[in-house]
């Protein structure tokens, strides 16, 4: 059974930045993609980054892109996103999931499994 557990969240104004940490349980880490989504109150999830197995590859939805990097260590067993110039709309709490294939995905229905999730909160 593979575990996921998110850590990093918090209260930040905005312009700040925040760094989320998840850390994968399980010794098949390095052979699976990661992916973070979020859920901001009243919304749906949505994707926000994925990673590919080896970190060669990485995709990231449009309103996120140029202010949040993904990224992994599998030695650690641990995917990260740094999230700088951090606003309000950010607000929402942070899934970690792992994918089904070693390929990146923006699906939901691509990622198996699901941590329980952090709250990120940025105020104006």
């Amino acid at each position: 059974q593979v575990q996921l557990v998110e850590s990093g969240g918090g209260l930040v104004q905005a312009g700040g930045s925040l760094r989320l940490s998840c850390a994968a349980s399980g010794r098949t880490f390095n052979s699976y993609a990661m992916g973070w989504f979020r859920q901001a109150p009243g919304k749906e999830r949505e994707f926000v980054a994925a990673i590919s197995w080896n970190g060669g590859s990485t995709s990231y939805a449009d309103s996120v892109k140029g202010r949040f990097t993904i990224s992994r260590d599998n030695a650690k067993n641990t995917v990260y996103l740094q999230m700088n110039s951090l606003k309000p709309e950010d607000t929402a709490v942070y899934y970690c999931a792992r994918a089904r294939s070693p390929r990146v995905g923006v699906r939901q229905g691509e990622y198996d499994y699901w941590g329980q999730g952090t709250q990120v909160t940025v105020s104006s």
